[in-house]
């Protein structure tokens, strides 16, 4: 079994080509202490989500844990699976402490820490749990919109928010509040899906003011409030009316921030490429996928992708298409992964074009 020591995988992730981190220990082992562009792996879960995380079996993976022989145990699985080019952290993550590099704590580091970047870089406006309720006790014209999943909202949510998935909010906002002077909130659990919900709108370019609600409901407890419970309001499904304005003011973002659109054959050769890892991933709601998708396609709602895009993107500098049916979605959820600084992402023209297959598809690779 090929191991590779601290220095050498930050030489591995600093030249540039594909390289997969895979964490071995279970999701609360995980966010004790992790490298920051690991991806977790439970090696309970290992042979359901390996190929979801890693679609081409010759990418290059570097397994580690911290330092209890799990990684050994997972880069086997892996090996016998058929991926080509697996190695394993020597001495795991208290090594790579040793050496002097850090590790990060909690889940889905990555995407929270580019939610603190744009909030920094865009000056995102919030306002915390007390000023929401005195706007909402004087009568102001508001909107909460809640970029939580529908799970997520109906087990607790701020009293009169409408749940609106953050993949969803540019896409729906023109029918959700047409009158210009109604201020929008924006709201999730606890920061980074409002920062980047509430920067989705205020990027887009809608003439509301947008403020993100600071701290979410967990903000919203901790001010003495009750959040409600079993809520159900939701935007209207289908194509909203809006459509033509939404895709330029999508497009005009994909192209200040050089996402690429390609066409079927493109993807097909793509998908014939063996030398490449390649995430093809539908941003639609999960109800909109399961009616009919891509076949290949995973499903990875907008909001969620950007929220958790380690738990469904593992492979680093890999090439990433997203699919929709207007256009809209993808665009918006593939700038904000460029801004990540993925590099290679790509939006699929008439990516509903042609026959579709239904049903769940792909496992479910998020995590709780």
């Amino acid at each position: 079994m090929r191991r590779i020591t601290p220095a050498a995988l930050k030489a591995a992730i600093r030249d540039g080509r594909e390289l997969a981190i895979l964490d071995a220990r279970e999701e609360g082992e995980f966010g004790s202490g992790h490298l920051f562009w690991a991806s977790p792996l439970p090696l309970s879960r290992l042979p359901l989500i390996a190929r979801a995380l890693v679609p081409n079996p010759r990418a290059r993976i570097v397994v580690t844990d911290d330092g209890r022989g799990l990684a050994e145990r997972a880069a086997a699985e892996l090996e016998a699976m058929g991926f080509a080019d697996v190695s394993v952290l020597e001495g795991g993550t208290p090594a790579w402490e040793r050496a002097g590099y850090v590790l990060f704590s909690g889940v889905n580091v990555p995407s929270k820490a580019f939610g603190e970047w744009v909030e920094h870089h865009y000056g995102t406006e919030s306002i915390d749990a007390l000023e929401l309720k005195a706007l909402i006790d004087r009568g102001e014209r508001l909107l909460i919109l809640d970029s939580r999943p529908f799970e997520e909202f109906t087990r607790m949510s701020i009293p009169g928010g409408i749940n609106v998935p953050g993949g969803e909010l540019a896409y729906r906002i023109a029918e959700l509040a047409p009158d210009p002077e109604t201020l929008v909130v924006v709201n999730c659990a606890g920061r980074t899906r409002s920062i980047l919900g509430a920067e989705s709108l205020r990027r887009f370019g809608i003439p509301n003011r947008v403020v993100a609600l600071r701290n979410g409901t967990m903000g919203w407890e901790l001010a003495g409030l009750a959040c409600a419970r079993g809520a159900t309001a939701r935007y209207r499904e289908g194509t909203p009316p809006e459509l033509e304005q939404a895709l330029a003011r999508a497009e005009a973002l994909r192209r200040r921030h050089g996402v690429g659109l390609i066409n079927r054959d493109t993807l097909a050769a793509w998908q014939q490429d063996g030398t490449r890892t390649l995430y093809l991933l539908d941003v639609r709601d999960p109800r909109e996928y399961e009616a009919g998708h891509l076949p290949g396609s995973r499903s990875a709602p907008g909001g969620q992708l950007v929220q958790a895009t380690d738990s469904w993107i593992a492979v680093r500098n890999a090439r990433i298409v997203l699919v929709d049916d207007t256009g809209v979605r993808a665009r918006m959820t593939a700038q904000w992964l460029a801004q990540m600084g993925h590099r290679d992402i790509h939006v699929l023209e008439g990516g509903l074009e042609g026959p579709l297959e239904s049903g769940p598809g792909q496992p479910e690779v998020a995590l709780p």
